[in-house]
């Protein structure tokens, strides 16, 4: 697979675009994620043509339609970087994003919780970032976060399965659009998109079985809807177990009792939170394609990423 595109907030990059001259380098981000991902940096403030260093700005007023303001000299850039954002997300529309990574609590780029300041001075963190809303709004099916919460292991693991599914589904999204295509993605998906929501797999399940009815632009459509929304969702160590249930199932006839016994033991460890994700997934994988079995080796539930991004290791 080429190289996941992402959107980013360009001082994670370490670039210094800040306010005060400096920058916010993630190294995980650029060390890590970077074998992985081309990032495409966005820095608002300087890409609207205001220097380094400069004043600081906060919002203020109404949290659902904030102003951007100055934090000395009251300087309204509100229109400014509205216009901006606008003509901005346009041109990141040609890039082919998988998804975005902004600029936690940034007026400009923060995607939620950013202060918005009453008129009395008082913040709440109820805001959005400028250009984050207008990117949002714009693109609401792609994937973002922010560097903050990306920190947390299950966010991070969530967001980084979101982009490699939404990759994925843009492969997808490349070919003629056909019925079959689609009954392939979703077959090789099927566990993932369960270990989300098991709803959402029903409601994928009977979309698909209504294809040959509809015109291919809907049926894509409506299936990618579905898609992005199920995946949003966390990924439960009860909704994991359940999927590895599912899958010890296809191993019924095949495996020894030795063999059974360990994967059993193995999975209810997962339950009991004695042993991370990976252990159990090791095992069915091993067992996959030791006994050749079709389907567990087609499903990305086993394979999501790279084994170097060193996700699904906490218990």
């Amino acid at each position: 697979m080429d190289k996941i595109r992402l959107g980013i907030s360009a001082c994670l990059l370490g670039k210094k675009v800040r306010y005060d001259g400096g920058h916010k380098l993630d190294s995980f981000l650029t060390d890590t994620m970077g074998r992985f991902v081309e990032f495409i940096p966005v820095c608002p403030e300087v890409e609207m043509g205001l220097g380094v260093p400069r004043e600081s700005m906060r919002l203020h007023g109404d949290p659902a339609s904030p102003r951007l303001i100055t934090s000395k000299t009251n300087r309204d850039y509100t229109g400014r970087m509205c216009k901006w954002a606008e003509k901005r997300v346009r041109e990141l529309e040609r890039e082919d994003l998988s998804g975005f990574i902004f600029k936690s609590h940034s007026p400009s780029s923060g995607m939620r919780g950013v202060r918005v300041y009453d008129e009395n001075g008082k913040p709440v963190k109820k805001g959005a970032g400028i250009f984050a809303g207008v990117f949002m709004t714009r693109f609401p099916l792609l994937p973002v976060e922010d560097e903050g919460r990306l920190h947390n292991p299950a966010v991070r693991e969530n967001f980084i399965e979101r982009i490699f599914t939404m990759k994925r589904w843009r492969r997808t999204l490349a070919e003629r659009k056909r019925l079959q295509d689609l009954v392939d993605f979703h077959t090789r998906h099927k566990l993932l998109i369960l270990a989300h929501s098991e709803r959402h797999v029903r409601l994928m399940d009977r979309l698909i079985a209504q294809g040959t009815g509809l015109p291919p632009e809907e049926l894509y459509g409506r299936y990618q809807g579905l898609l992005m929304e199920a995946v949003l969702l966390n990924a439960t160590t009860r909704k994991n177990y359940n999927v590895l249930q599912h899958a010890t199932g296809f191993f019924k006839k095949q495996l020894p009792s030795e063999e059974e016994k360990e994967l059993f033991e193995i999975v209810d460890l997962y339950r009991r939170g004695r042993c991370p994700l990976v252990v159990p997934l090791t095992l069915l994988r091993h067992y996959a394609y030791k006994y050749d079995q079709p389907y567990l080796k087609e499903q990305f539930y086993l394979n999501p990423h790279p084994i170097e991004l060193q996700l699904r290791n906490h218990a």
